[in-house]
């Protein structure tokens, strides 16, 4: 009986519960492609390997990840880009630049599509491209952080759900051991 309840306390155990999730971000930034690739634990994929290719599967080029999970890749061909980086134990970041932004990125204007609302008369625009540059990498260092925390704290475990599992666990060797006492009584 020892034998199988030490297999079962080892099955049960909540280590395997306690994975994580992989954040991984690209987007355009100037002439090249910036992206971000971390675990939602909230540790970075430091020095991690990221393939690029096209959507053949053919290799466009690779890049390296730096100590904050950061890398940058710069197009060369006016084709959907696929980043792919295998992190190991299981975990892969892929990511995808559709190649209508790839293709706006490399003629140097913006990938997002104009709104009613980029029409805006000259004389009323404050900010020049300079100003909205600074201000969109500004944002996005900024969105980095929050991405990371949010996705920590989804995984985190709270005292409540460690609590609901051994409930759970009890009520199924409580069930176990109530249909064995009926089965002996049937007998």
């Amino acid at each position: 009986m020892r034998p199988l309840a030490v297999l079962l306390l080892l099955i049960c155990w909540p280590g395997a519960a306690m994975a994580h999730g992989v954040i991984a971000d690209i987007f355009a930034s100037g002439g090249q492609i910036e992206g971000e690739i971390a675990f939602s634990s909230g540790h970075v994929a430091a020095g991690a390997t990221v393939i690029v290719t096209d959507p053949q599967g053919t290799a466009l080029g690779e890049t390296i990840t730096n100590d904050d999970g950061f890398f940058s890749f710069v197009p060369v061909q006016p084709v959907a880009h696929h980043f792919r980086a295998d992190l190991g134990s299981g975990h892969v970041a892929v990511m995808v630049m559709a190649e209508a932004e790839i293709r706006a990125l490399m003629m140097g204007q913006s990938p997002r599509p104009a709104t009613p609302s980029d029409e805006v008369r000259p004389e009323a625009s404050a900010t020049t491209t300079e100003d909205q540059q600074a201000l969109a990498t500004l944002i996005r260092q900024e969105t980095r952080l929050l991405k990371r925390e949010i996705a920590a704290l989804r995984e985190r475990q709270t005292f409540q759900s460690i609590l609901g599992g051994i409930g759970y666990i009890a009520g199924l060797f409580g069930l176990g051991f109530y249909l064995a006492a009926r089965h002996r009584l049937d007998r």
